[in-house]
């Protein structure tokens, strides 16, 4: 149809013409479609419509320059927020829920509310929590609960330990296992509570990507820091996240419209802050296993650095290219330099330190 309207083939069209195709298939389109539609049609202040962002709202691709003209129309247009919406079924108050809970901007609310499929739903967090429980109950010493004090936990081929650093797969699998049933179950509930949502709105990759840097800054931190001690439990990966989420909602705090957000945010702080001091007092508790330390903290201090950094741009930018942000290359150049860098530690400073670590499991 556009084509009709352009027939010397430049890429534009009027933003007359543009109405006008509005008016006469604008009952074919979801709701929200057309009032972004509308709003991409008065955001132009040059009278024309460029082929390709029409093209890129219709196929839910934007860039941050296209995103804001679509705010100033969208303003102008002064449409009924998405929460005033009534007769919405139960899957859409879900739907809308979740988009109030994660996303600070009303353009990009409805957007989500009219995009989302639950195809695919969001796998990748329940898949990490249904396999840390059942390793947690099933392979750990064939009990319910780790006990750090139980010399056999460092026998485990999945946690972190410095003398087995050269195992690689380390460096991420001692995310399974946990110390202690309350470690498990604060990270299962703060992934399934805080993980899902965002999973459901900005996608499996872009999740996995916070939470797998989270996991490995985390370990390597602990490599870098804490150069004894062993390390366990998903901390990295999910302090990664939450304090993404939290950093997310502070610095949009007029935008974000979930309820009570005040309560809850002091609640997530209460839970993290009781969490990382158990970790602090279990870390400098006299070991039951000398001389073996107890596990390390300084997982959750690497995940923390990596929420607010690269976990921020992530959630600030939904449904936009990564690849458009400069913030987005410092952060992630940083990233690689500290592993770079970790990775040479591990190498090279544990001999030349000539450091007295535990003996091996």
């Amino acid at each position: 149809l556009l084509s009709q309207f352009d027939p010397d083939n430049t890429g534009y069209i009027s933003t007359e013409k543009f109405r006008s195709l509005l008016q006469r298939h604008g009952s074919e389109l979801d709701p929200h479609k057309l009032e972004v539609l509308l709003a991409l049609a008065d955001s132009n202040s040059e009278g024309r419509i460029c082929y390709q962002d029409f093209v890129n709202l219709m196929s839910n691709k934007r860039s941050n320059s296209f995103r804001q003209a679509i705010l100033q129309g969208n303003r102008r247009l002064c449409s009924k927020a998405l929460l005033e919406e009534t007769g919405l079924s139960l899957s859409q108050r879900l739907i809308r829920h979740v988009a109030y809970e994660t996303l600070p901007r009303e353009i990009d609310r409805k957007w989500y509310y009219d995009s989302y499929t639950c195809c695919p739903p969001p796998w990748f967090m329940i898949t990490i929590t249904i396999v840390a429980f059942f390793l947690y109950n099933g392979v750990v010493l064939d009990r319910f609960v780790l006990q750090v004090s139980h010399p056999l936990y460092l026998k485990n081929a999945l946690l972190y330990h410095p003398q087995l650093r050269a195992q690689a797969w380390r460096y991420l699998t001692y995310i399974f296992m946990h110390a202690g049933i309350e470690h498990l179950g604060l990270n299962v509930v703060l992934q399934l509570l805080v993980g899902v949502p965002l999973e459901m709105v900005h996608g499996a990759a872009r999740i996995s990507f916070v939470y797998v840097a989270g996991v490995v800054a985390g370990s390597l931190a602990v490599s870098v820091a804490d150069m004894r001690a062993p390390v366990v439990g998903s901390s990295g990966g999910v302090y990664a996240l939450v304090s993404a989420h939290l950093a997310n909602i502070v610095m949009n705090w007029s935008g974000m419209k979930c309820q009570f957000k005040l309560l809850r945010m002091a609640v997530a702080l209460i839970c993290m802050s009781f969490e990382f001091g158990r970790a602090v007092w279990l870390r400098f508790h006299p070991s039951a296993y000398p001389p073996c330390p107890h596990p390390s903290f300084m997982a959750h201090l690497g995940g923390v650095m990596v929420g607010i950094t690269l976990g921020v741009i992530i959630l600030r930018n939904y449904e936009q290219r990564l690849q458009d942000q400069t913030l987005w290359w410092i952060f992630l150049s940083i990233y690689v330099i500290f592993v770079l860098f970790a990775i040479f530690w591990n190498i090279f400073a544990y001999s030349l330190l000539d450091l007295k670590l535990p003996p091996p499991p």
